[in-house]
C-alpha cells in the first residue's frame, strides 16, 4: 500500500505541475503594472524569447499571465499575425487596481482623454476645401482649362458627334 500511495502523490504532483504553472511575484506585479498603465498589451506567440516591453520577464510568464485573467473575464484578447492584442475590461481595471493598491484617481491611458491641442492657423495642412492661404486651388481656372470636364483620357474635351 505504501508504493502505490507514493506513486499515486508522485502522478498528483506532477499533475499539478503540468496544469498550474508558478510565476514569481515581482514578475506578475512588473506586467500587471505595465498593462494597467498601458490599457493595452501586445506580445508575440513565442515561449522561448523575452516579452519585449519589459525584458527581464520571461514572454511565457506573460502569456500564461494573459491565460489566467482571459479565463477570469479581465481582458479580453484578439489573435492575429502570431501576436496577442490583450484589451482590459472595466472588471480587469478594477481588479488590477485592488491588486496593485492604487487609487481609484489612477487610469490605464486608453481610458484618459489626451489634452486638445489647437491647430496652428494657417498651416501646411491636408483639409480639403476651406482657406488656402492665397495660393489658387487646383483645377479652379476661369480660362477653361480642364475647368468642367476633367481631362482628355475617356472622352474628356473630345468633339462629340
Amino acid at each position: 500500500v505504501p508504493y502505490s500511495a507514493s506513486l499515486l502523490l508522485l502522478w498528483l504532483c506532477y499533475f499539478v505541475l503540468l496544469v498550474t504553472m508558478i510565476i514569481p511575484k515581482a514578475t506578475r506585479i512588473k506586467v500587471y503594472k505595465f498593462l494597467f498603465d498601458e490599457g493595452v498589451l501586445v506580445t508575440k506567440k513565442d515561449t522561448m524569447s523575452a516579452f519585449e516591453s519589459i525584458p527581464e520577464v520571461s514572454n511565457l510568464h506573460v502569456l500564461m499571465l494573459l491565460k489566467s485573467l482571459k479565463s477570469r473575464e479581465f481582458i479580453t484578447v484578439t489573435f492575429n499575425w502570431q501576436y496577442f492584442y490583450a484589451y482590459l475590461t472595466e472588471e480587469g481595471i478594477n481588479y488590477l487596481r485592488e491588486y496593485l493598491a492604487l487609487p481609484a484617481t489612477v487610469a490605464p491611458q486608453t481610458k484618459t482623454q489626451p489634452a486638445t491641442q489647437q491647430r496652428p492657423s494657417g498651416g501646411r495642412g491636408f483639409s480639403r476645401g476651406g482657406d488656402r492661404g492665397g495660393r489658387p486651388d487646383f483645377r479652379r481656372r476661369d480660362d477653361g482649362y480642364r475647368a468642367s470636364s476633367g481631362g482628355f483620357g475617356r472622352g474628356g474635351d473630345r468633339p462629340r458627334a
